[in-house]
């Protein structure tokens, strides 16, 4: 008897009826010797095995049996089927139409009969291997691209029993149908592409090459390349196009304008629809701004300020010196440094030879521009003059307050005679009393005896005549009052006289 591969591959082993039996499931491979066992429970050698196979009668046979008795034709060739002397059936040369199941029943002494099933499943396949990914498209060779973050499923499908172990390789991916019992291996393979875009917006930025200005857009981590342009907005015309991660744009300085509008778009499978990624150049001139005028002291250090920070693209700014505008580089004597949009240039030890102008230069595509600054030196000899005469500019005014104050201070005593009189009469005093009529007193007034200063003191009172009184001398004297009236009328109306 040629070698035998028996594969016999036992799930379960259950009891299924009352007497004594066993169920089996045995897979072999076709062309393999299948052993299907009955009577396995104790060392008892059956009397008699009867097969059966999906309930037809198949072959008797045993240790008491002389001869192999078939009863089916289902399994071509009789010589294929043995009954052996423990009661299990060998199939030689096993092929798929031996599928079924496999019932026997083994007559053991005593009249006891054992009962066994056996499931007969004889492998084959992976056939038909057919492999798909969802939700993808396919280009012309046969390879799948999808965006990266979305959800695919891969589907790989064969017919095979047992079923197939599908594994999947990374990259290029693989549909392996491995059939465990026959060892047998059956793949397809799909290159899968997995597109993916950049959150970010593309880079945008420019470079001089002699009258060209070259604008440069890339948009990096980005797979496959983009489709990318670069519009000129103002005049709504495309400049230039391509499938690439950089592009970039040349075009004449000449040709550029104020607030002119450049825009870099890049659009992308990996894109929602209708969604792309874009830089825009909006062009504007440089205009540095700065003192146009600066002082500084001979022997002393000086710096000139700059700032622009309106230009786009960014200017080169630099500084510049005397109407021929030489380019001033960082030496022992002059230092240049730039702070974001601050532009500076210190002057060291200054003398007279750095008077003059200076230029702060700024260029970019669009314009040049420049701020001009004049420096002015003067001597230490020139400051203390000045010095000088602002002390005595000082000193003039401050006089010129306190004579005024004083002035005004003693402005009254100035109207009622001069200085020269206020020390003899300021010991005098007059006290006035109005009265309701307007009628003229006169009375001797008495000169206060002088005090020890030499100063004369004069006392003058007015006091008002009740009006009770001056009834009772009209009633005494009409007259009296007629002459007093026409005396009034004659004299000055002077209140008081002296």
């Amino acid at each position: 008897m040629s070698a035998l591969a028996f594969l016999l591959l036992c799930l379960s082993i259950t009891v299924v009826s009352c007497d004594d039996s066993t169920e089996t499931n045995v897979t072999p491979v076709p062309g393999d010797v299948a052993l299907l066992p009955c009577y396995s429970v104790g060392n008892v050698t059956p009397i008699v095995t009867s097969w059966k196979k999906n309930g037809q009668h198949l072959i008797t046979g045993g240790a008491s049996a002389h001869t192999n008795t078939s009863g089916g034709s289902s399994n071509g060739s009789d010589s294929r089927l043995e009954v052996l002397r423990d009661g299990s059936l060998s199939i030689a040369a096993v092929e798929r139409e031996d599928d079924g199941e496999y019932l026997c029943a083994s007559t053991l002494p005593g009249n006891n009969t054992f009962h066994a099933k056996v499931l007969l499943r004889v492998a084959y396949g992976p056939d038909n291997v057919s492999f798909s990914i969802d939700p993808a498209e396919r280009l012309d060779n046969g390879t799948y691209t999808i965006v990266k973050g979305s959800e695919v499923y891969f589907n790989c499908a064969s017919n095979s029993y047992p079923p197939p172990e599908l594994p999947s390789a990374q990259g290029n991916y693989s549909c392996i149908a491995h059939n465990i019992v026959s060892h047998k291996k059956v793949s397809r393979s799909a290159e899968v592409l997995v597109y993916y875009a950049s959150d970010r917006h593309p880079e945008c930025m420019w470079t001089q090459d002699s009258t060209f200005i070259l604008f440069h857009c890339s948009w990096p981590d980005v797979y496959p390349p983009p489709s990318m342009n670069w519009t000129d907005l103002s005049h709504k015309r495309l400049l230039i196009s391509n499938v690439t991660n950089s592009l970039v744009l040349k075009i004449n300085g000449s040709l550029l304008s104020e607030n002119q509008s450049l825009q870099c778009t890049a659009k992308h499978q990996a894109l929602p629809a209708k969604e792309d990624r874009s830089c825009t150049f909006t062009l504007k001139g440089p205009y540095p701004t700065g003192k146009p005028l600066v002082t500084a002291l001979e022997g002393t250090s000086i710096t000139l300020n700059c700032c622009e920070s309106v230009s786009t693209p960014p200017a080169v700014t630099t500084w510049r010196r005397g109407l021929k505008q030489e380019l001033i580089k960082n030496s022992s004597k002059y230092t240049v440094t730039a702070v974001g949009p601050n532009f500076n240039l210190t002057i060291v030890n200054v003398s007279k030879e750095d008077e003059g102008i200076y230029f702060c230069y700024s260029e970019n595509p669009v314009r040049v521009k420049e701020l001009e600054v004049y420096l002015t030196v003067k001597s230490s000899s020139a400051y203390a003059g000045a010095v000088i005469g602002l002390f005595i500019a000082v000193l003039i005014v401050g006089s010129a307050i306190i004579i005024a104050k004083t002035v005004y201070s003693n402005r009254h005593r100035i109207c009622l005679g001069g200085f020269g009189r206020m020390d003899d009469d300021r010991g005098d005093v007059l006290s006035l009393v109005d009265s309701d009529d307007d009628q003229l007193f006169q009375a001797p007034v008495p000169r206060l005896p002088p005090v020890s200063n030499g100063c004369q003191t004069t006392l003058v009172e007015i006091h008002r005549i009740p009006s009770t009184a001056r009834d009772e001398a009209e009633t005494v004297d009409a007259n009296s009052q007629q002459q007093d009236a026409t005396e009034k009328t004659e004299e000055p109306e002077d209140l008081v006289t002296f």
